[in-house]
């Protein structure tokens, strides 16, 4: 992700104001979000978007993948959803990995109490 973006410290940003921010054009953004389903600023009435600091971390990792890794929408999708994925599954094998080691370890004591 690009570490010289300044984020404003407000709660919602308009779309011109995301634009900005990011460096993509207000179309694009829209496109974005019919593609990408976590992409989904806050509607005012029918027509205004209001994005927030969330939405915008995530666009700016969306641009991060799409232009300068060079993914396709597809892969960019199959990138996102794969790091929640990621993360839970590290959750999951991380508590066996524990028990694991606390049966190597208890083995390893009854080794050394029989030789």
């Amino acid at each position: 992700m690009e570490k010289d973006i300044h984020i404003p410290d407000k709660l919602f940003f308009r779309i011109g104001e995301v634009s900005e921010i990011v460096g993509v054009e207000p179309h694009v953004l829209r496109y974005w979000e019919s593609e990408f389903k976590t992409l989904r600023p806050t509607r005012v009435g029918s027509r205004r978007r209001l994005y927030r600091r969330k939405d915008i971390e995530l666009i700016l990792k969306i641009k991060e993948l799409l232009y300068e890794k060079k993914f396709t929408i597809a892969g960019a999708k199959k990138a996102l959803a794969g790091k929640s994925s990621r993360v839970k599954e590290k959750k999951i094998i991380s508590v066996p990995r524990e028990e694991l080691q606390e049966i190597l370890s208890e083995l390893k004591r009854l080794r050394d109490v029989i030789d």
